[in-house]
């Protein structure tokens, strides 16, 4: 069984950038402009997840999605070891006014309630990050309607999700702001760019492809239905804009001229993810290990503490390449910039 895509009157998806700049307000504002908005629907139990949803649609009539990610198979005997010695050189970062969070080992992100609400709610789109759901997970949301989307970072996770049933895949280049959609927590990403991924995934599937990572122009997005990708889908563009949930010390952090790279990074959750460089990252990217979910345990605390001070340096400021080409103003306003 397959689902068509929702229809896109403009070629733009806004990422589900989980931990706060993703608001049901934006999700809507760009699902009001024409394109899909995507709830973000990590690190939410079920109840909260269905209450983003009844606020998105109060916002608008119009089609959206819902990003899940896929649960982390997790070897507690393997990793604990390393997390423990992590927590400790954290502690030691983060000073004594904060300690850091404690590993929850059985933490699956509410995945099974998740799945069961957007069976009920019958959401457009349900899209996929760090894997491929479960057969029955895909069965069970397509018999309610939903089209499913996968984010891949090489062809393999392509091939994979394919097979799998879905019904399009995101094509993730290494531009990406935020974590990499790579499918094993483990594996380094590679240094691919969606310009040319695109084409390696072109030449197993017919499926319909979104195109992520770096993308802040309207000729990216020309670019990208050029090479045959039926839109874009874009998080750092829209972080600076009004409706976005972005912190006060990311927003300065995007905005400060003092800061010139980003670095892939586990420092702070574990797996792989593009952020501005800054001291936390200086200080643990070379030491953090590849565990996932248990250094975002960890590092929760601390990073909660420094965006309540007001401190860029200990917060995950999350950024794609382009960023210093992004702005402020309303997200309808970014979605017109992004079309050509």
């Amino acid at each position: 069984m397959s689902v068509s895509f929702p229809r896109l009157d403009r070629p733009i998806l806004s990422s589900p950038m989980a931990g706060g700049p993703t608001t049901p307000e934006l999700v809507a504002a760009v699902s009001n402009a024409g394109g899909i908005g995507l709830v973000a629907g990590a690190y939410r139990t079920a109840e909260d997840l269905a209450d983003q949803i009844t606020r998105t649609r109060a916002l608008t009539d119009r089609g959206f999605g819902v990003n899940l990610f896929v649960p982390t198979p997790i070897d507690r005997e393997r990793d604990e070891p390393s997390v423990r010695a992590y927590a400790a050189l954290l502690a030691d970062f983060a000073g004594p006014d904060v300690q850091p969070g404690t590993p929850r080992w059985d933490d699956h992100d509410h995945f099974d309630d998740k799945v069961d609400l957007l069976v009920q709610q019958r959401v457009p789109l349900v899209t996929f990050m760090f894997g491929v759901p479960d057969p029955k997970v895909i069965e069970r949301l397509h018999e309610s309607g939903s089209c499913l989307m996968v984010t891949v970072t090489d062809a393999q996770e392509a091939q994979a999700a394919a097979e799998a049933g879905a019904d399009a895949l995101c094509v993730q280049g290494t531009q990406a702001g935020g974590h990499r959609g790579t499918h094993e927590v483990a594996a380094t990403p590679n240094g691919l760019n969606w310009q040319e991924l695109l084409p390696q995934v072109q030449d197993l599937t017919s499926l319909p492809l979104v195109v992520a990572g770096g993308i802040i122009s309207s000729e990216d997005v020309a670019q990208a239905l050029g090479q045959g990708a039926i839109g874009a889908q874009c998080g750092t563009a829209f972080l600076l804009t009004d409706e976005a949930g972005t912190s006060a010390p990311h927003r300065a952090g995007l905005s400060d001229p003092q800061r010139t790279s980003t670095l892939v990074t586990r420092a702070f959750s574990g797996r792989p993810a593009r952020a501005l460089t800054n001291a936390f990252t200086e200080r643990l990217d070379p030491v953090t290990p590849a565990v996932y979910p248990m250094v975002n345990h960890l590092t929760k605390p601390v990073r909660a503490a420094a965006a309540a001070a007001g401190d860029p340096d200990r917060v995950s400021l999350w950024a794609g390449t382009g960023w210093r080409e992004i702005h402020g103003g309303s997200a309808a306003d970014v979605v017109v910039h992004l079309c050509p």
